[in-house]
């Protein structure tokens, strides 16, 4: 760790000359216009809310498109305890998007369903528990996310993620390029990503055997960010289950010193509005789930949202194991100090044991089961 950080100006003026030093300065300066305040009261909350979602809306800058052909069954076939349905949906004008469907046998109905969606090392395929030749995931078992909400008796629709599964080539350009690209074109990977899960939702509502009221969202690494972003957007979604961990992106980036962190992760003017601690504490009084633990003090924050609405016991926060106990996490009092490198930051004072990252069925799977009545 370097002592204080990279960027300290020795100058009496306290100014940078090194352009990376004031960018820096900036990202310390910002004050999150809509950030969530522990002393907001209680009535303000749904105005703020509300503002949240249109603001959030607005950056993620769906386009405006002509109405789309519906989704499309393209095959079925018979598993034990649950029918595999194969489908595709069409966001916009050149856009296919496959998505699977699990469909538990002898489930009352209409049943409750999860919107699964994979982290980077997963395909829909990989949700749904299907064969991947080629996967060389350590956490496969656990990973089988759409697999596991059936067996407990939920529909379970699995999307693919842009860029990847069947949704590149070997000649395609990779997930970086093609962010990039987004941005240029005044758009981002999150607000695609979000984008294309829209009308799957949508689809998932009008299906007689689903009941709209118990759809929730649920997604793992990759797939976290649209699985909030898509319930912060949609009041209905009656749960979200967010298996990664939990940190404010603007405090990691003056942390680690401006390190670079993947392009698909960014939002332009995200953080001026808002962090992700933020948008959760948007989805209460809605169940959320946390299953991978994170930065405390930004998990408390949260969990203050759920308080001041009287409804604590619907935020639920599990750490990794290595974290569970809060004598291994000897950092959560302390201010976060400057000039960390990315590892630093994961192990030390986010609480993340990076080899166990993976989806956690025993927990998620149960939660959301009890959450959403699964066999009522």
């Amino acid at each position: 760790m370097s002592e204080g950080g990279a960027y300290r100006s020795d100058r009496p003026d306290g100014r940078f000359a090194s352009t990376a030093g004031l960018v820096h300065a900036m990202t310390k300066d910002v004050e999150p216009a809509l950030r969530w305040d522990p002393a907001m009261p209680a009535d303000e909350i749904p105005a703020w809310r509300e503002a949240v979602r249109a603001k959030l809306l607005e950056l993620l800058r769906f386009p405006e498109v002509p109405e789309q052909p519906e989704p499309r069954m393209i095959s079925s076939e018979p598993r034990d305890g649950y029918e595999l349905q194969r489908w595709e949906a069409y966001p916009e004008p050149h856009s296919v998007v496959p998505f699977l469907v699990l469909v538990p046998d002898n489930i009352p109905t209409p049943a409750p369903a999860v919107l699964c969606f994979p982290g980077s090392s997963r395909t829909n395929t990989g949700l749904a528990g299907e064969p991947e030749p080629e996967s060389e995931d350590p956490h496969w078992d656990e990973n089988r996310m759409a697999l596991h909400y059936a067996r407990a008796g939920m529909v379970a629709i699995a999307v693919e993620n842009p860029c990847m599964g069947g949704r590149k080539t070997e000649r395609d350009a990779n997930r970086s390029e093609v962010s990039m690209q987004l941005l240029w074109l005044g758009r981002s990977y999150e607000g695609l990503s979000v984008f294309e899960k829209l009308p799957i939702l949508q689809w998932a509502r009008r299906q007689p055997h689903i009941d709209n009221t118990r759809i929730a969202t649920s997604g793992h690494s990759l797939g976290a960010k649209p699985a909030l972003l898509l319930a912060v957007l949609e009041p209905e979604i009656a749960a979200v289950v967010w298996s990664d961990f939990t940190c404010d992106d603007r405090e990691r980036s003056i942390a680690i010193d401006l390190s670079w962190i993947a392009v698909w992760q960014y939002v332009p003017d995200f953080l001026t509005w808002f962090d992700y601690p933020d948008l959760m504490a948007a989805i209460a009084p809605r169940p959320l789930l946390i299953t991978e633990g994170g930065r405390t003090v930004h998990i408390e924050r949260i969990r203050e949202a759920f308080r001041a609405q009287g409804v604590e016991d619907r935020f639920c926060v599990t750490y990794y194991p290595k974290y569970a106990d809060p004598a291994d996490r000897p950092h959560d009092g302390e201010p976060l100090p400057e000039g960390l490198t990315m590892d630093e930051f994961l192990a030390d004072w986010a609480n993340v044991d990076v080899p166990a990252h993976s989806f956690k069925p025993a927990v998620a799977v149960p939660w959301l089961a009890e959450v959403l009545g699964a066999g009522e």
